[in-house]
């Protein structure tokens, strides 16, 4: 037996017990679910009913009905709907088209964008043969840059990223739909990952597209009922994460969705089912196949949306950090409990705070915190009287940036910002005189002082350095002059530089006319 047969012969086992939508959805009535109306935001009720009034089907799904019936408040509302994103375009003046594996429809409400998706086709397949499921348009499967979806679309579409992913190079299998034009196929590549699904269809097909069961419900705005086909709604009750069809025909359709896996395990608390758990540890090493920015996109959200320290656990737990970044899980894995793992969560539970607190968040810090290791075993591996000069650092923060794209794509901002906090450690802990209150108006200051911070309190730079930088924010201009003075005068005079005793080129130099 190949090993193509024994794959399909074990999809299609019967041991293999995979989710199967119903054919009609079970119609939860208003009075039955504790969604409402004042829970949703106005912008996506406008969209919801401006559909509805038309004459077409509209229902919120996915992410942001999962978290209302949890309580929770969700950061963006999707439409579903059986117009098609012409018609969509056609209703709306504030509307965009966007996307070239799945065209979808976005409204604009100043910031807030409202995602509207056309119903996607899809038959009920028999076990094992589970359709290819584009990009779940719910809250985070992101797709390539250039083609916007989801959350991953609103933020390539707010970075004004264009540019498209390099053609792949393996092979394509197609499958054509006799009703709509070349660029509407649906296309994968020979491990299952979808490229391109641009088939329109009914609801009862569009559940097959969804990934997770608890992401799987439509909120019908006609008589405010819930639509489940999968059991979602006993699954959100019982915190249980479980993939529609079966699970390694899912994960090799698109890997990411082990990433997410673990991302809503660690937002939500869910248990991931055991019969959706098991594949990931043999198909994790697929996301090396998924584009670099994909993968950017998705360690954002992991990490930078309130649950990021427990995102690294989950991570290093199923294997996934290996795949992502595998010289920082190298790293904790040799220094397991040591100082920078400890700097790590911590920085990473401070990320945390900010971003359920609304402050602000920055992939620049993230990356200092998930690079500070692989960085100072580069510096260490020099001669120590090296450990604290310039080109030093930068040259370490430049090699472990380099490693890391192998995986996954950094833009340059976010490198150079990373350069130039870890360049500014020596000078915060060692200021000379006034010219050190000039790092006050760098640009990069504040994120380098709350790194310094974490690691004075750690014990990897001094406490003392850390609270003089404090109070020199706190006090007037001219004290943090007098305090600059004093601190000069407490350190003692500077080692004179070494003298060659040669008499520079030129003698002295003239005194400057007046």
């Amino acid at each position: 037996m190949s090993n193509a047969q024994a794959e399909s012969h074990e999809l299609n086992s019967p041991q293999a017990r995979p989710v199967a939508p119903a054919a009609k959805p079970r119609v939860i009535p208003r009075a039955e679910h504790t969604i409402s109306r004042s829970h949703i935001s106005p912008n996506a009720l406008r969209v919801l009913y401006r559909l509805k009034d038309a004459g077409f089907q509209a229902f919120l799904v996915g992410g942001c009905v999962r978290d209302l019936l949890l309580g929770l408040d969700p950061k963006d509302f999707d439409v579903a709907t059986d117009a098609l994103p012409d018609q969509v375009k056609r209703l709306f003046r504030n509307c965009r088209l966007v996307g070239r594996r799945f065209r979808l429809a976005h409204v604009f409400f100043g910031q807030e964008i409202i995602e509207v998706a056309t119903f996607r086709a899809a038959s009920a397949p028999s076990q094992g043969e589970e359709p290819l499921a584009d990009a779940d348009p719910e809250d985070g499967e992101a797709p390539e840059l250039d083609e916007p979806e989801g959350d991953g679309g609103r933020d390539a579409a707010e970075e004004g990223a264009s540019a498209p992913e390099s053609a792949p190079t393996h092979s394509f299998a197609r499958e054509s739909h006799p009703s709509i034009d070349d660029d509407s196929e649906r296309m994968f590549d020979e491990t299952g990952r979808i490229l391109r699904d641009n088939v329109y269809g009914t609801i009862d097909e569009d559940v097959w597209r969804r990934d997770f069961t608890a992401n799987s419900l439509y909120y019908n705005i006609a008589d405010f009922s819930i639509w489940d086909y999968v059991g979602g709604v006993e699954d959100i009750a019982a915190k249980r994460l479980r993939l529609i069809g079966d699970p390694q025909t899912r994960f090799r359709e698109d890997p990411v969705r082990m990433l997410r896996a673990a991302r809503f395990e660690a937002k939500l608390g869910f248990d991931i089912d055991p019969e959706t758990a098991e594949p990931i540890g043999r198909l994790r090493e697929l996301l090396g196949g998924v584009p670099p920015a994909r993968l950017f996109d998705e360690m954002l959200k992991l990490f930078l949306a309130g649950h990021g320290a427990r995102s690294l656990e989950v991570m290093r737990g199923r294997g996934l950090l290996q795949q992502l970044l595998p010289d920082v899980d190298a790293y904790l894995t040799a220094h397991s409990g040591g100082l920078v793992e400890q700097l790590l969560m911590k920085g990473l539970a401070n990320t945390d705070a900010r971003a359920v607190a609304g402050r602000p968040v920055t992939p620049t810090f993230l990356l200092a915190l998930l690079l500070y290791g692989p960085i100072a075993e580069i510096i260490e591996s020099l001669p120590p009287q090296r450990w604290h000069e310039l080109s030093a650092i930068v040259e370490a923060c430049d090699r472990a940036v380099r490693l890391a794209q192998a995986h996954l794509t950094i833009p340059r901002r976010f490198s150079l910002g990373l350069s130039e906090m870890f360049s500014l450690q020596p000078r915060l802990e060692h200021p000379s005189g006034r010219r050190a209150l000039r790092l006050l108006t760098h640009p990069r200051f504040r994120a380098a002082y709350d790194l310094l911070l974490l690691r004075a309190e750690l014990g990897l730079a001094s406490p003392e350095m850390a609270r003089w930088w404090t109070r020199v924010q706190e006090v007037p201009q001219e004290e943090q002059g007098n305090m600059a003075d004093a601190l000069a005068q407490s350190a003692g005079p500077r080692p004179e530089r070494p003298r060659s005793g040669r008499r520079r080129r030129g003698g002295r130099r003239r005194p400057r006319a007046s």
